[in-house]
C-alpha cells in the first residue's frame, strides 16, 4: 500500500526523463496478455453501476491532495467504486516492483499465498481495500482476501483479487499486473490513471488459491453474469 504525493510522482518522472531512462518492461512474468476476459463485456457491467446507492459513511480521496468525493456504492451482491488507479508494487520482489523502482515500496502484502508468501504484484492482478475505519469496513460488507473483483477501464474488463489493504482515507489502488492488463502504465512512482476506472467486488466471494489468476478469471465470469442477471 502506499499514500500518493502526486508532487512526489511529477519529480520522480521528471528525473526519470532528465536522466534519460524509460520505465523497464516485465519481462519473465505471467501477467495476462490480454483484458477483454471472460465473457461479459464492460459495457454490460458498466449499465449495472450507473447509480450510486452509497454504502460508506463518508466518502474517500484519490490521493493525499485531493477532496473526498468517492463513494463505496452497494448492489445486489457486490460493491463498487469509480475512481483513479495507482500502483501498488508490495509484496515480493521482482524485477519491477523493488525499493529502487517504488518509493513506497513494502515487502509484505494484507493478504498472502497459499505458501504461506507475500503476493507478487508484477504478475498477479489484484485490488487494494482501504483499511477498515469509520468511513466503511470491508469486511462487514462481504468483502475479504481473495475476493473477485472485476476492474473495468477503457472498455476492458480484468478480473483480480482483493490482495492488499490501504490507507483509511485513499480509495483506488491496484497492483503492477493489473494496471499492465489494462493497457495503464504500470510504473509504481510515475503512472498510473487519473481517473475512469471502476471496481466491482463481488460479496462473498473467494479464489483459492488467491494466487492463481485463471480461478479468478473463472469465477469472476461467473458472478459477472449473475451480477447482471440480479441487478
Amino acid at each position: 500500500m502506499r499514500i500518493r504525493t502526486l508532487t512526489l510522482a511529477a519529480a520522480s518522472g521528471a528525473a526519470l526523463l532528465a536522466a534519460g531512462v524509460l520505465p523497464a518492461s516485465a519481462s519473465g512474468t505471467t501477467n495476462p496478455a490480454s483484458a477483454q476476459e471472460g465473457s461479459v463485456s464492460a459495457a454490460d457491467l458498466l449499465a449495472k453501476v450507473t447509480s450510486c446507492s452509497q454504502i460508506s459513511n463518508g466518502k474517500y480521496k484519490t490521493d493525499d491532495e485531493t477532496s473526498a468525493t468517492v463513494p463505496v456504492c452497494g448492489k445486489n451482491g457486490a460493491v463498487f467504486w469509480k475512481a483513479d488507479m495507482d500502483i501498488d508494487c508490495d509484496g515480493q520482489r521482482t524485477t519491477n516492483c523493488n525499493e529502487d523502482r517504488d518509493p513506497w515500496y513494502q515487502d509484505d502484502t494484507a493478504f498472502h499465498q497459499s505458501d504461506g508468501n507475500p503476493l507478487k504484484a508484477e504478475s498477479l492482478p489484484y485490488v487494494v481495500v482501504p483499511s477498515s475505519s469509520s468511513i466503511w469496513n470491508y469486511s462487514s460488507a462481504g468483502i475479504k482476501g481473495g475476493g473477485v473483483v472485476a476492474v473495468i477501464y477503457n472498455n476492458k474488463v480484468e478480473y483480480a483479487v482483493v490482495g492488499d489493504t490501504g490507507p483509511t482515507k485513499i480509495i483506488g489502488e491496484a497492483s503492477y499486473a493489473t494496471a499492465k492488463a489494462l493497457g495503464i502504465d504500470p510504473d509504481p512512482a510515475t503512472g498510473g490513471a487519473d481517473s475512469g476506472v471502476t471496481y466491482i467486488l463481488f460479496k462473498n466471494s473467494k479464489v483459492s488459491p488467491i494466487e492463481s489468476h485463471s480461478a479468478a478469471v473463472t469465477l469472476g465470469d461467473q458472478l459477472a453474469k449473475q451480477f447482471i442477471r440480479n441487478n
